[in-house]
C-alpha cells in the first residue's frame, strides 16, 4: 500500500476552523430559516380560504422598484467586502452606503403598498386570513429589513469615525451573510406572495 508523503500532505493547505462569527450567522439564518418556513407554508395554506373580500389579486400590485432596489443591494454589499479586504476604505464606505440607501428604498416601497392596502383598499391584519397571513409574512421580511439596515448604519458610523480597519474585515463579512439571507428570503416571499399567491 503506497503513502502519502507528508511534505504533500501540508502543501494541500490547512484546514482552518471558521470564525466564531460565522458559525453564529449561520446558526441563526438557520433559525430564521425555519421561522420563515413556517410563515410562508401558513400563507400558502390558508391562500383562498377567504369567505370575505378583498383578496390578493383584487388589491396587490407587484412591486418591481422596490424589488430591483433590494435584490441589487446584495451586488453593492459584495462590492463593499471587496473594498474593505483590499483596504480601500472610502470605497466601502460608499457601497455600504449604497446598500443602506437601496435598503431604504424597499422599506418606503412597502410603507407606500401598506399605506395603499389600509387606506384604500381596507385591508387590515384583521380584514381577513389572507390580510392576517399577508401582513405577518411580509411584516415579518420588513423586520429583518430593519434589523440588518440599522446594523449597517452603526457599521457605517464606525467606519465614519475610522474605526473600521481591514484587520477586522471579518466582521463585515458576517453582517453581510445577515444581508444576503434577507434579500435570499425576499426571493421567496415574493415568488409565494405576488406570483403564486395572485
Amino acid at each position: 500500500m503506497a503513502t502519502v508523503p507528508l511534505e504533500h500532505v501540508a502543501n494541500e493547505g490547512e484546514w482552518k476552523l471558521p470564525s466564531r462569527g460565522v458559525v453564529a450567522m449561520a446558526s441563526l439564518i438557520t433559525a430564521e430559516s425555519s421561522i420563515f418556513t413556517i410563515f410562508v407554508v401558513a400563507y400558502l395554506y390558508y391562500l383562498g380560504r377567504d369567505v370575505t373580500g378583498p383578496t390578493p389579486k383584487e388589491v396587490l400590485e407587484i412591486p418591481y422598484f422596490g424589488t430591483v432596489c433590494l435584490l441589487s443591494s446584495s451586488g453593492f454589499i459584495m462590492l463593499a467586502e471587496r473594498a474593505i479586504e483590499h483596504g480601500k476604505m472610502a470605497a466601502f464606505r460608499l457601497w455600504w452606503s449604497v446598500t443602506i440607501l437601496l435598503g431604504g428604498i424597499f422599506l418606503v416601497d412597502t410603507g407606500l403598498e401598506w399605506q395603499k392596502l389600509i387606506v384604500h383598499d381596507h385591508l387590515t391584519i384583521h380584514t381577513n386570513l389572507f390580510g392576517t397571513c399577508f401582513y405577518s409574512l411580509v411584516g415579518l421580511h420588513a423586520s429583518h429589513v430593519i434589523i440588518g439596515m440599522l446594523m449597517m448604519l452603526i457599521t457605517l458610523v464606525f467606519a465614519l469615525t475610522g474605526h473600521v480597519r481591514v484587520e477586522r474585515s471579518y466582521r463585515v463579512e458576517v453582517l453581510a451573510l445577515y444581508w444576503h439571507f434577507v434579500d435570499a428570503v425576499w426571493v421567496v416571499v415574493f415568488t409565494v406572495v405576488y406570483v403564486v399567491g395572485r
